[in-house]
């Protein structure tokens, strides 16, 4: 027996030192494979494999959680009196008084000054009262809201200080898809929170602006954490330079479980700059109508006059309508055409063709490609300062709007009867005059739950709330009681 065990033991010794010879040697040497029967040689430790190392998020995520803050807002509550004329119950028994609780609300923000600018979203400080600045170390202040911009969803805080820790804003045209990412917030009232995920998409639109007629949505998709509080925090590459400000989640139950979206840093820095310059963002049109060619299918775009073959194989944006004496007409760019880039960016898709426009503002020149019968023409186009039909505010701050003439309050109607809005000068014979028994003098302060301070604030209201119901608040001056009236907008025939 023992004769018989011996090769056995023997024979496994060899082997098992032959193997761990061969491994040693073959994991320094070239390993070979067979293609035709030839050989070719690769090493196993190529620049491949060393590129799949970690990567380190340390030093991006120290640096980024100092430039983000919390941002907690109060609403205050508030009692309210309508007396609406065509409501039975004031007429016999008084004006309705509703009470309004008041209310609290968080978010995040990134310092992008030395001297204390804040960047945002729109949503976390829309109708605030008070807005409270909290560092990661536990600092506070109160900020002032400089401007607000609901068709991108941002807004732009200021706090005192100097020499703060702000962010570097990176720029986001470089960001690739399966890149590494940071999303740094305060979620779920947690404190300063970093997860981290890869760029799964870019130029998404989600519809969540979706009451905003004049909304830019050409988000940046992440599978990164993020959360309600995360609104308004940063999105972080992983040399620390913010690309982008987390606007939303697409979920099914309201928290992560899904996909994140922030907004692309270029335009965050276009609609920042314009709102502390300006107080508002000045934006620029081409004047086109345009169709995604991913939205339709082969029979939609035949009754559209779009030939299979280019339905197959051209890539941009196709020009639906073109607007009479816009600037996309004045260039030679016709019904049928292809917008494929702006300024040398490719654009496949209408959301990333607003996204390059919104960068900038009326009067500003810009080539756009568009693809005709197959051949490529370069156009220069100046922006017109609205899309068509919407008159500006003039000197005297006045403006017609739903068939009325408006006007600013002065500084000492406002200081004198506590309020601010934009007044009725004249009512004219458009939807307003013919929904509601509003006359001359009456101050629109509320519209669709958007605060009016200023005429261009009703403008701004007004082009959300584009094929909606419009609901307005508002007072006679010198008169006790808060008025509502609520009917159903089509901007068609009156214009703006």
């Amino acid at each position: 027996m023992k004769k018989n065990i011996l090769p056995v033991v023997l024979t496994a010794v060899v082997t098992s030192v032959l193997t761990l010879l061969g491994f040693n040697y073959f994991t320094e040497k070239p390993v070979f494979s067979f293609t035709n029967g030839k050989p070719q040689v690769q090493y196993v430790a190529n620049s491949s494999m060393a590129g799949t190392q970690p990567v380190d998020f340390a030093p991006a995520a120290e640096s980024a959680v100092k430039s983000v803050v919390h941002i907690k807002t109060l609403t205050q509550g508030k009692t309210v009196i309508a007396n609406d004329p065509y409501d039975p119950w004031s007429q016999f028994f008084g004006p309705r008084r509703y009470n309004i609780p008041g209310q609290m609300g968080s978010g995040s923000g990134v310092i992008v000054s030395s001297d204390g600018y804040i960047v945002t979203n729109n949503h976390v400080v829309a109708g605030a009262d008070e807005v409270q600045v909290t560092f990661n170390t536990r600092n506070q202040q109160i900020a002032k809201v400089i401007g607000t911009d609901p068709s991108t969803d941002l807004a732009v805080l200021k706090i005192d200080g100097k020499d703060l820790p702000y962010m570097t804003v990176g720029n986001s045209d470089q960001v690739q898809l399966g890149q590494w990412v940071l999303a740094v917030g305060y979620p779920l009232n947690l404190d300063a929170t970093v997860t981290a995920g890869i760029v799964s998409a870019k130029s998404r639109s989600i519809g969540i602006n979706r009451n905003n007629n004049s909304a830019v949505e050409s988000f940046i998709q992440t599978d990164a954490a993020v959360n309600p509080g995360n609104s308004g925090g940063a999105l972080v590459n992983t040399n620390g330079q913010l690309i982008g400000i987390n606007a939303a989640i697409a979920s099914p139950t309201g928290s992560y479980a899904g996909y994140s979206y922030a907004i692309p840093s270029n335009l965050v820095q276009k609609v920042v700059n314009d709102l502390i310059k300006f107080g508002d963002v000045k934006r620029g049109f081409i004047g086109v109508q345009l169709l995604n060619l991913n939205e339709l299918d082969k029979t939609a775009a035949s009754k559209l006059g779009i030939s299979e073959e280019d339905f197959n194989n051209t890539t941009g944006v196709y020009v639906n309508e073109v607007t009479e004496k816009g600037g996309a007409e004045k260039a030679g760019i016709r019904k049928g055409d292809f917008i494929t880039a702006i300024n040398g960016m490719n654009v496949n898709s209408t959301p990333a063709l607003m996204e390059q426009l919104a960068r900038f503002h009326p009067g500003d020149k810009v080539t756009i490609s568009y693809s005709r019968v197959g051949k490529v023409r370069d156009a220069i186009v100046e922006l017109k300062a609205a899309p068509g039909g919407i008159a500006a505010v003039d000197a005297k701050g006045t403006l017609q709007l739903m068939g009325a003439t408006f006007r600013n309050l002065s500084a000492s109607e406002s200081g004198k009867y506590k309020i601010s809005g934009a007044m009725v000068t004249a009512t004219g014979n458009g939807i307003l005059a013919r929904n509601t028994p509003i006359r001359p003098g009456f101050v629109i302060s509320r519209l669709n739950g958007n605060d009016i301070n200023k005429v261009s604030d009703l403008q701004d209201a007004l082009l959300q709330a584009s094929g909606e119901r419009i609901e307005i608040g508002g007072m006679y001056p010198g008169k006790s009681g808060m008025y509502y009236y609520g009917f159903p907008y089509d901007d068609a025939g009156d214009g703006l």
